[in-house]
């Protein structure tokens, strides 16, 4: 079958959608992936073909300034606001453009679109053909018992909870809604009905894939079209193996964002507050952040990138800004977790962690020694461990598991009910 995966250069959330890419190119199947150029090598290198974005902001080189980067603001409102006019509804219209124009020349069966792109999934609705939308991360929308996004919170077990929960996702709803008119004008134009809410666009898609375990997600009662598939743990294709740091005292592993948000001081914290511990540390600093700039010692490297899935099996802890990636590739090794989260989703996977008691939770100005008290109760204390080598043994099921590709394929080639009896 003939598959168009729209994917946004958005760090994190990348390699989890080329490795459904992968998988898809490995049944057999033809995929085109709609990107930006830096996404090139990891797109071919997952066996499929690629297309460039032509209108839709991008990134041409990754020299290039991120259109989207919200390293520069401070508050929700200010990130909400800056998605809505980058890539949410501002330019939903030349989304659908090139996805429609995209669909129309490749004679695509199925889009997978990542999630942020709602022009892509009204030309795909436009023209009658189904829409799975890729949310690499924990369930992203307004659920029964799941505290709004962008919260430490953990789920409201009171009135007064429940009704806080509500109001913030009644003031996050009007400010995703300062986008409703351009996505409806984008959708008018297609002939399609307007929305009353921006979510309303992720009523009309067929499947909304969640790429993480449900055993670390918060549960919750689902909407029919979303499917818990599991998540997706490949490395992106820029990593590089590493030597890890001699000697036998546990090795801790630092990662911090694969894109800019301002992480570089607190690397510096963490390698400060790992050279007070009798560990072996190695921060990888990612491709946004020179490794000069955060000077190692001869108990903690200093690399631009290592493959962390390779790694993790042998560490003793995972210190991470929270992205879902890092998160539940340590959780699925069995590793616990000092999550120091910066921003996005990231206060929201570090809630996850602790609730499931498989790790701790720290505020971003923390100093090297609070740092360094935090790595150490990880250590010290069994428990940690023991929750997470137990949490593990589900996630890597679900991580093993067939059922995105499965709900990919069923989407192409729809069972006749008919025909089968």
């Amino acid at each position: 079958m003939d598959y168009l995966v729209t994917v946004w250069d958005a760090g994190g959330s990348v390699p989890p959608e080329l490795a459904l890419v992968r998988k898809l190119a490995e049944r057999g199947h033809r995929v085109v992936v709609l990107a930006g150029p830096p996404l090139r090598k990891g797109v071919e290198a997952a066996g499929a073909s690629f297309r460039a974005w032509r209108e839709v902001p991008h990134r041409r080189s990754p020299q290039d300034p991120d259109p989207f980067s919200d390293a520069d603001l401070s508050s929700p409102p200010q990130i909400i606001g800056r998605l809505v006019d980058r890539i949410i509804a501002g330019p939903s219209a030349v989304y659908a453009r090139e996805v429609g124009a995209a669909l129309d020349e490749c004679g695509s069966d199925v889009l997978v679109s990542s999630m942020l792109m709602l022009g892509g999934m009204a030309a795909a609705e436009a023209r009658g053909v189904p829409c799975a939308v890729t949310m690499p991360n924990c369930l992203a929308l307004p659920a029964r018992d799941i505290p709004p996004f962008g919260t430490p919170w953990l789920p409201a077990r009171t009135p007064l909870g429940r009704l806080r929960d509500a109001a913030v996702n009644s003031m996050a709803t009007k400010l995703w809604d300062r986008g409703l008119a351009p996505l409806n004008a984008t959708r008018a134009d297609l002939e399609l009905p307007s929305l009353r809410h921006i979510h309303d666009q992720y009523t009309r898609v067929a499947r909304i894939l969640v790429l993480t375990s449900p055993a670390f997600d918060f549960p919750t009662e689902l909407p029919a079209n979303v499917r818990y598939v599991g998540p997706q743990l490949d490395d992106p294709v820029w990593v590089e193996p590493v030597e890890l740091p001699p000697g036998d005292e546990p090795l801790v592993l630092v990662g911090m964002s694969s894109t800019f948000m301002n992480q570089g001081d607190l690397l510096r914290r963490v390698v400060a507050a790992l050279d007070t511990l009798p560990v072996r540390g190695l921060v990888t600093t990612g491709p946004e952040i020179d490794p000069a700039e955060v000077p190692g010692t001869d108990r903690v490297h200093v690399v631009a990138a290592a493959p962390h899935r390779e790694i993790l099996p042998q560490c003793a802890a995972v210190v991470s800004h929270g992205g879902h990636g890092t998160v539940i590739k340590a959780a699925a090794a069995g590793v616990p977790q000092l999550v120091i989260p910066l921003g996005r989703d990231q206060l929201n996977n570090g809630a996850r962690v602790v609730a499931a008691g498989i790790g701790l939770r720290l505020k971003p100005s923390a100093k090297p020694t609070t740092i360094a008290a935090g790595v150490r109760r990880l250590l010290d204390e069994p428990s940690f461990t023991q929750r997470a080598r137990h949490l593990a043994g589900p996630i890597r099921g679900d991580a093993q598991s067939t059922a995105a590709v499965t709900e990919l394929e069923n989407l192409a080639r729809p069972v006749d009910d008919h025909a089968r009896t």
